[in-house]
């Protein structure tokens, strides 16, 4: 069974950068196609960014130019580099499998917070 945390989110101001880590325990992950998901309160999840096993990589509208998703199978994490970030970026950000794959148990996420 994979287990995935979530780290790297804090507080930062419009225009700031983030980079956040989703650490994956298993020994299938080298061969997993993974994706960063985000909350904002009273909204539905919202697929942010995936990256395949072989590392393509396909973002959303709302972050594509900003965000940067990457993985290192060695360390068994992935990341997404968050820059020229916006208000309206604020959520609870989580990694999982892509929504066409069945998820692993969700984890804590991370709370990323932008301030105007």
């Amino acid at each position: 069974q994979v287990q995935l945390v979530e780290s790297g989110g804090g507080l930062v101001q419009a225009g700031g950068s983030l980079t956040l880590s989703c650490a994956a325990s298993g020994s299938i992950f080298s061969i997993l196609n993974m994706g960063w998901y985000r909350q904002a309160p009273g909204k539905q999840r919202e697929l942010v960014a995936t990256i395949t096993a072989g590392g393509s990589t396909n973002y959303g509208d709302s972050v594509k130019g900003r965000f940067t998703i990457s993985r290192d199978n060695g360390k068994k994490t992935v990341y997404l580099q968050m820059n020229s970030l916006r208000p309206e970026d604020t959520a609870v950000y989580y990694c999982n499998t892509p929504p066409h794959l069945r998820p692993y148990p969700w984890g804590k996420g991370t709370q990323v917070t932008v301030s105007s």
